[in-house]
Order: C-alpha cells, then structure tokens, then sequence
C-alpha cells in the first residue's frame, strides 16, 4: 500500500498520469461490456480510469465493490471477463487489522478483525495451506479470492450468494468468496494464471481518497 500512495502523490503531478493515458487508451467495447451489468457510479469511474490509464499495465485485472458485494474480472485487453456476487469480511472497513495474517493460520480471527482491506494490490496466484488454488490479493494478511468452501457452513454461504442483497453478504473473514463454477470458470482461468491487479473499492472512506489518481485524467 506504501508504494502505491507514492505513486498516486507522484502521478496526480499530471505527467506520469498523461503518459500512461496516450500509451494505452481505453477500449470503448470493453467499457460497454462492463456498463451493461449496471455497475455503481463509482466502479464505473473506476474501471474507466483503470481502462484509460493503462495502471495494470498489461495485466488482467479484478475490481470489487464492497458496497455492491459484488466481483468484476477483466481480461489483460481490458475486456469483461466476467463478474458474480461476492461474500466479504463481515465486519465494516477499508483497513487491515495488523498480524490478522498470522492469526488466520491458527483457524480464527476475531470478529471485529474481519475486514476487507480497499486499495490497489498487487496480486499473484498460489495455493492455501490446504493446498486449494486461490489468488493472493495480499498474502501477508491472509487476503484472498477464493471458491465457496465445502465444509458445514456451504449451504448457508451459497444461499447467502444468491441473494439481492448485498448486507447478506458480510460473512466472510475478510476474503473475497465466489461461486465454485465462477472461480473455476473465471477467477482461476483469468486472474490465476499469472500475475494480475486487484482493486477493492473502499466503503467507510470515499474514492477520490483511496484513488487520488483518478482525478489525473
């Protein structure tokens, strides 16, 4: 996150941002594919600064809206790959509590430590300590998109999935959880095949915070 806020001060300069748009410009079907799911006001500017200023810089690309519960996933051209309802942290913030991480490997994680962190990250394919294919939003806090597990709760989780709305959805200990057929479908074709760029759209703290750069169009 350090890295990124430097980048975003530097950017919002003008020049790095302006280099980035002429280099690689947004496609204007891959914008029409996203605007037909009816996204929120503000993944629609996000995903259109993201097109227009060439920021995965060749890479596929996922964004999350935590307000809409809901999972977009874009193709390295910047094409819709495809896009699900999410379950998310079931505690409300944009923040990562410090050592969450660690304390996920011991099988629990205090309630008010469930969040889903918002920002740009760097994400990479891997597996979990049971050996399931996830992609690492950020491995040192244990944050991850993965497939709704098998286990007791599978029943009420995938019910929980197929709801409108999006307050069901806060269950999670701060993962991003996806249909089984969506992630094997999707998310694990796309997004963990390689390296990609994961942003996650903030819900206690405002865009233009979080995304300063987005104003450098």
């Amino acid at each position: 996150m350090s890295h990124w806020s430097r980048w975003l001060r530097a950017a919002a300069g003008g020049t790095a941002a302006l280099v980035l748009v002429l280099a690689q410009p947004a496609s204007a079907s891959a914008s029409k594919e996203f605007w037909k799911t009816r996204p929120s006001t503000d993944a629609r500017q996000l995903v259109d600064w993201v097109l227009k200023s060439g920021d995965p810089q060749g890479r596929p690309f996922a964004v999350v809206d935590k307000r809409g519960a809901h999972l977009y996933v874009f193709n390295a051209d910047g094409s819709l790959a495809g896009h699900s309802q999410a379950l998310l942290g079931s505690t409300l913030g944009d923040h990562t509590v410090p050592g969450v991480g660690q304390r996920a490997q011991t099988g629990f994680v205090d309630e008010d430590e469930r969040t889903t962190p918002a920002g740009r990250f760097e994400a990479v394919p891997g597996r979990n300590d049971k050996g399931e294919h996830v992609v690492w939003v950020d491995y040192a806090s244990a944050f991850a998109i993965h497939r709704l597990r098998p286990g007791f709760a599978y029943q009420a989780r995938s019910t929980r999935l197929k709801t409108t709305q999006a307050a069901d959805k806060r269950v999670s200990w701060g993962c991003v959880v996806v249909p089984v057929s969506f992630y094997e479908q999707v998310v694990e074709p796309v997004l963990g095949a390689s390296r990609s760029v994961v942003y996650v759209m903030p819900e206690t703290t405002s865009m233009k915070a979080l995304f300063q750069v987005m104003d450098a169009r």
